[in-house]
């Protein structure tokens, strides 16, 4: 099971929102690349980047910055944020990162998805993130009449090999992560599943981890780790620091 620290950035900063609302931010730092290196430094395979002021205006805001985490660590990155058009896709990969997440685009540009995939194959991936069983788009503003399950089989006919699954009302919340839909989407979509969402403690990585047998390969530590509720050096111990492939 691979644990992924989050680094969301908004003004050049690292911070952390309560169900993606942005009236609901806290800030944990104003150098994000300082905390990229300390999450590479303690041990994290891989690092979760989100460019929230790309995900509300819908093209990437934090280029610079991210470019400057990809070249600093030297583990993998993976980005998300206003990621919706197949330019933006070559600009933000040339910036050194190793993967970039189609959330809104998984929707509103399919079409796009299909050739991101064919041309940059594993390095695309999906953001399905859900509210009562919706799926939500433009930074998570709006809601779209589709479930989770139904946009995943959708993006696996376009190619899409893995999916980041945020439950929106448990992100931020420290509430325990939502389990259940995240094993039944594994299931059956049997797509490989990055949860996100809700985590507060070791027990629920230990539960989370429990589900690797059904796809879910990953975990993503936000809040959690910037409170000091979960130690990332203690997380990845008991999952088992699981390679990148």
């Amino acid at each position: 099971m691979m644990i992924i620290p989050a680094i969301d950035l908004r003004d050049a900063k690292c911070v952390r929102l309560y169900q993606g609302k942005l009236e609901e931010e806290t800030v944990f730092s104003d150098d994000p690349v300082a905390v990229a290196n300390r999450w590479a430094e303690l041990g994290a395979p891989f690092l979760h980047v989100v460019d929230l002021d790309g995900a509300f205006c819908g093209y990437p805001r934090n280029s610079d910055i991210v470019r400057e985490i990809a070249r600093s660590v030297n583990i993998p990155v993976q980005v998300g944020g206003g990621i919706r058009t197949m330019e933006t896709v070559a600009q933000v990969l040339a910036t050194g990162v190793s993967r970039v997440i189609l959330g809104t685009a998984a929707i509103s540009q399919q079409s796009m998805v299909k050739e991101a995939c064919r041309e940059f194959g594993s390095r695309i991936l999906a953001g399905i993130d859900s509210r009562d069983g919706q799926v939500a788009v433009e930074g998570w503003a709006a809601t779209v009449d589709r479930t989770a399950l139904d946009l995943a089989r959708q993006l696996a006919d376009l190619g899409v090999e893995r999916i980041i699954y945020t439950d929106i009302r448990r992100d931020g919340t420290m509430a325990g992560p939502n389990l259940e839909a995240t094993r039944e989407l594994a299931q059956a979509s049997g797509l490989k599943i990055i949860a996100s969402g809700g985590m507060a403690s070791l027990e629920d990585v230990e539960k989370i981890a429990r589900l690797e047998q059904y796809g879910v390969e990953g975990v993503i530590l936000g809040k959690a780790l910037y409170t000091g509720a979960i130690s990332l050096p203690e997380a990845l111990a008991l999952a088992g620091g699981r390679e990148v492939s």
